[in-house]
């Protein structure tokens, strides 16, 4: 892990709402961090430079909490839904060699056949892998793909050391024609039948 993500968590012992907003009135993010049997510790977290690393899903922190190191997974990000402030995070406390299940963004890459979309069903999949390990992603190549194609969770090639933690045949990917040309091609049949008759 680099030197970026050890960051240095204040214990803080005053807690509601009043204190969170002086807290992040000073620039620090308040966040609990438990789990693995031991009690909840609530902390204040420097904001500017946790709000860098959480930038990527699935951050691990290296925290100093008085002087001991505890590695923590960010589970949860309570933000301001209006000025998308962050209010409050949620740490697990994970250990090196520890498998977890988390959820990792799919990224689109290549075109599919000229005249068709691609729709994204579902953004991210659960994968369960190694808690100092976790990739920033999975991609999945529509390249070539026609109308009709689609990508469940189990086309997907995993990283090494991950399994699949969802349902194999989840939908992640679909190709597709546009609305208005399905619309077309179902008025041009409907028509057909018509046009032959007249002709007859």
């Amino acid at each position: 892990m680099s030197d970026e993500n050890k960051v240095h968590a204040e214990v803080r012992t005053n807690f509601g709402k009043g204190f969170a907003r002086r807290l992040r009135a000073d620039g620090k993010i308040p966040a609990v961090v438990y789990g693995h049997g031991t009690d909840p510790v609530h902390v204040a977290l420097p904001g500017h430079q946790v709000s860098l690393i959480i930038r990527r899903a699935n951050a691990l922190l290296d925290l100093d909490i008085e002087g001991a190191s505890q590695l923590v997974l960010v589970k949860d990000v309570q933000r301001d839904p209006v000025r998308q402030i962050i209010e409050h995070i949620d740490l697990l406390v994970v250990k090196k060699g520890e498998k977890v299940v988390v959820e990792v963004p799919v990224v689109v890459t290549g075109e599919s056949f000229s005249g068709t979309i691609v729709t994204v069903d579902v953004a991210t999949i659960k994968l369960e892998v190694d808690a100092t390990d976790i990739p920033q992603n999975v991609e999945v190549s529509v390249e070539g793909l026609e109308e009709g194609a689609h990508i469940t969770a189990g086309d997907v090639t995993l990283p090494q050391g991950a399994t699949l933690a969802d349902e194999a045949d989840l939908l992640l990917v679909a190709v597709s024609l546009p609305a208005a040309e399905v619309s077309d091609e179902a008025e041009g049949a409907a028509a057909q039948p018509a046009g032959e008759a007249a002709a007859e």
